[in-house]
């Protein structure tokens, strides 16, 4: 049977979501949701979690949680396993309440903070629940727009802070953020999801599957950790080079080389073969390359657009 693959570290910020079994609600009355806020904070008390922002549908939840002892999963079966008991408990039932296992999706929070939040936030809006968020009783949302004193647990101070330093302007700013895609068609921050797993930049996906993926062992019941443990190919590489960069010119020799350095998994030894150079000559081109591109923007730019395509689009899901 499938999984989901689980990145875990210290400090790891993941958006979380988990659905009622069957599209059934999990959320029955306001004692429930109070309920499950309880847990939250005791997820916080007991396990170090960081809630960020939240928001309780009628069968279904958002979190944006940051997990500083690196423990997510131990989070998330105090918060859904004593939730489901206390739920199967007051009704007198049995079973699984939630479908599955949760979702979490792991986040480039630097990139990705406050459109995250504003997507949570703006969820009873798009549900039709609620013109206006901050009617909306069952989320974080009012406590970041200061209508309400925030619990112990909730941490809007990450997120407030790319509003200004002082809180009273910076919650005015957020809730003009959030505000102005409100009756307006916007792309969700999801879209951009990597196999299922990740939500980043280019830089961070490298970072992810470099540090935490590539000694991992091939696993059939992990497809996401296969999708993210393939290598590009050289000559997929040299295609999108020649598709960007026209032009022959000695700098297109070296992007293609830096790229396979970079990407292919490849020994220096043998990139050097393509290249008719030894090893020391592939580090020597690479190193020259990237400062080049790092002192260049529209390089860098051109780059970022090669690397999206043979990094991202090709293990989206």
């Amino acid at each position: 049977m499938a999984r989901p693959l689980r990145i875990k570290f210290p400090g790891a910020f993941y958006h979380v979501t988990s659905r009622g079994n069957e599209g059934k609600n999990v959320f029955k009355s306001k004692h429930d949701r109070e309920k499950f806020l309880e847990y939250l904070g005791s997820a916080f008390e007991r396990y170090d979690a960081v809630i960020h922002v939240y928001c309780l549908m009628d069968n279904h939840y958002h979190l944006l949680i940051e997990t500083p002892a690196g423990n997510l999963p131990q989070i998330m079966r105090h918060i859904n396993g004593a939730y489901t008991t206390y739920f199967n408990v007051k009704r007198k039932r049995a079973g699984h309440l939630f479908q599955g296992r949760y979702k979490a999706i792991l986040v480039d929070i630097d990139q990705y903070a406050k459109e995250l939040s504003r997507y949570i936030h703006l969820n009873p809006v798009r549900a039709k629940r609620v013109k206006i968020p901050e009617k909306y009783y069952w989320s974080s949302y009012r406590f970041y727009i200061g209508k309400q004193t925030p619990p112990e647990w909730l941490y809007r101070d990450f997120v407030l802070g790319y509003f200004g330093r002082k809180i009273s302007s910076a919650e005015k700013g957020y809730q003009s953020f959030v505000n102005s895609l409100i009756n307006k068609q916007y792309d969700s921050p999801l879209k951009e999801i990597v196999s299922s797993t990740l939500l980043g930049s280019t830089e961070f996906i490298a970072f992810i599957k470099d540090t935490y993926i590539s000694d991992k062992k091939p696993d059939k019941n992990l497809p996401a950790l296969k999708e993210l443990s393939e290598k590009v190919s050289m000559q997929d590489i040299f295609d999108e080079v020649e598709s960007v960069f026209i032009e022959k010119q000695p700098l297109t020799r070296d992007i293609k080389l830096y790229l396979c350095h970079r990407y292919t998994g490849e020994k220096l030894k043998d990139i050097g073969k393509h290249f008719g150079i030894g090893e020391s000559g592939v580090s020597q081109a690479c190193r020259r390359t990237s400062e080049k591109i790092s002192k260049n923007k529209r390089l860098k730019r051109k780059i970022g657009k090669i690397e999206k395509k043979l990094n991202l689009s090709r293990m989206k899901t």
